[in-house]
């Protein structure tokens, strides 16, 4: 072989080398790194509806993770789409059923006690217990009532060097996903981010004092918005009252509930997360550490103006880019970190534009269905039975408990009584008892195709939930028409309904080659994923989720 030939092939063999290289470097790039840091980002109120309508107008985080590896038919697949038991979900890998967390609040028939000068039943679902015939002045919060760990806890518990921050616009998002032994767990209120009583020094001092102290200034001053140009064509006034319109952008007085419907929320639980990165050096040590973050500021904007209109446009964009800043920060720390995105469940949009856009089922509650005027009904068909016949809040609930005090012999005709009032009436899609939800078996198959029966199931848990579980038709807004403009909501969530059940699971890191797969997973699936992800083993049978797919074959 002359040297003109070999200089052929070894250009040849260098050229083929190059484009192999070139070719298998999206292969490698696809594979997962060996984080330092896991980033669990929640969105209240984010329903795979939302995300698929607002996709194309993000230009920041919101456009990042969508690149990533995306599911947008993952399901909250229980009955009571609430905020405390999808957060439950997200990082625990496990139904409410499980979790213990059934719905925001429940009641328990053994428990009386004094809140507040009144008499209740009702239990927070992040609040610490008192024995029954306590006099409380004020909840205390506590992640006791979560009867599983989170992915946090059993981070911590194989290695004690991890540390865990949570990060939240609401106590029970940050308790919920911080878990039983959160090194940091941050929740807004109107004076500044909060955290456990007797815990208040883990705060970082960037945030018990600058940011506090901005988020004081914020809130207690007028919000002047801005209508972004890509949401002009959203911006139409839809009249509820003759007071109270949603649709088009208003400004707000100061100190208004409102304001947590703003930019402003979002933006200010970026500005603490990043201030908690900085301080306990999250990723920067020798531990796989845990951020975990929840957005309420869409929550707020579906239940005040619900999830069209120029106020959610403006939210959605702003969320964009407050997600855009946090991915910015973590970016410069160098540390490689995974991000897995969901929401903790969906929702609709108000009734009356529902009904002026075609749908004829849309309908705000009847309030006969409400506890109160039940038991006035009840209480004319049994007057000599113990009064109240049911416990319940102001507000109308899945779950419906007997009064305790109800004779053991009376108890079985009570409770007929009860189930054929709510069965009997025209917006009620069903009604199961304890019995047949015990006897039920556990759901399976397609989340997307479970029955009503099966989704209560994955909300019931034995020791706490109601009696009777009762199930809305689809299109049953919870809410009257609001009254007071500041704070009364005018859509709402919580069904077994596809709008309030379907969020998107999306997972993301630096280098991920991205696909989209259609089919429908839950929520409890991001906890295995994840374990995956950073070789955190779980014995099996302890997850209802299972670890996806999130790289490309």
């Amino acid at each position: 072989m002359n040297s003109t030939s070999r200089s052929a092939i070894a250009r040849c063999l260098s050229v083929c080398m190059l484009l192999g290289s070139l070719t298998a470097a999206p292969l490698h790039a696809a594979e997962p790194p060996r984080p330092k840091l896991v980033v669990a980002i929640a969105i209240d109120q984010f329903s795979s509806d939302v995300f698929t309508e607002y996709r194309p107008l993000y230009q920041a985080g919101l456009k990042r993770l969508a690149s990533g590896a995306v599911f947008p038919k993952g399901h909250q697949s229980h009955a009571s789409t609430e905020t405390c038991p999808g957060h439950s979900t997200i990082l625990t890998g496990a139904r409410p059923a499980r979790t213990g967390i059934i719905a925001n609040d429940w009641q328990d028939p053994l428990l009386p006690r004094t809140v507040n000068g009144k008499e209740t039943f009702t239990l927070y679902c992040v609040e610490k217990p008192e024995p029954a015939g306590s006099v409380v002045d004020k909840t205390v919060v506590s992640p006791d009532s979560l009867l599983v760990p989170t992915l946090g806890d059993r981070m911590k518990a194989r290695d004690p060097a991890t540390r865990v921050v949570s990060v939240a616009g609401k106590d029970r998002s940050a308790v919920m996903l911080g878990g039983h032994n959160a090194d940091l767990a941050l929740w807004w209120t109107q004076t500044g981010f909060a955290t456990y009583d007797g815990k208040e020094s883990s705060i970082p001092e960037e945030i018990a004092d600058k940011i506090n102290a901005n988020l004081r200034k914020s809130y207690g001053s007028p919000s002047v918005l801005k209508l972004p140009a890509a949401c002009a064509s959203r911006s139409r006034e839809t009249r509820l009252t003759d007071n109270i319109s949603i649709g088009t952008l208003q400004n707000l007085p100061a100190s208004s509930k409102r304001w947590r419907a703003t930019p402003a929320m979002d933006a200010f639980t970026v500005d603490a997360a990043l201030a908690a990165v900085k301080s306990f050096n999250l990723g920067g040590k020798g531990a796989t550490d845990l951020l975990a973050v929840s957005f309420s500021g869409t929550d707020y904007a579906g239940h005040y103006y619900g999830t069209e209109g120029a106020e959610m446009c403006t939210q959605q964009l702003a969320l964009d880019q407050s997600i855009g800043r946090l991915l910015a920060g973590l970016d410069k720390t160098g540390i490689p970190y995974v991000v897995a995105m969901t929401a903790d469940h969906g929702g609709i949009d108000t009734t009356e534009r529902n009904k002026q856009r075609g749908v004829a089922e849309a309908a705000r509650i009847d309030t006969n269905l409400l506890a109160a005027n039940v038991n006035a009904i009840l209480e004319q068909e049994l007057p000599d039975l113990p009064k109240p016949v049911v416990l319940g809040p102001k507000e109308f609930a899945n779950d419906v408990y007997l009064n305790a005090a109800i004779p053991a012999g009376r108890r079985a005709g009570a409770l007929h009584a009860v189930a054929q009032y709510y069965r009997n009436h025209p917006q009620i899609a069903a009604v199961f008892t304890k019995d047949e939800l015990i006897a039920a078996a556990p759901p399976s198959g397609p989340v997307d195709e479970w029955t009503l029966l099966q989704r209560a199931k994955a909300s019931f848990n034995a020791q706490r939930s109601g009696d009777l579980i009762v199930l809305l038709k689809p299109y049953i807004s919870l809410y009257q028409l609001p009254k007071n403009v500041d704070s009364d909501y005018t859509a709402s969530h919580g069904s077994p309904w596809g709008y309030d059940r379907r969020v998107p699971l999306v997972f993301w890191w630096k280098g991920i080659v991205g696909f989209e797969q259609p089919v429908a997973v839950e929520t409890v699936d991001l906890a295995p994923t994840l374990a995956k992800i950073i070789g955190l083993d779980v014995p099996a049978g302890e997850f209802d989720g299972r670890a996806l797919p999130v790289v490309q074959p």
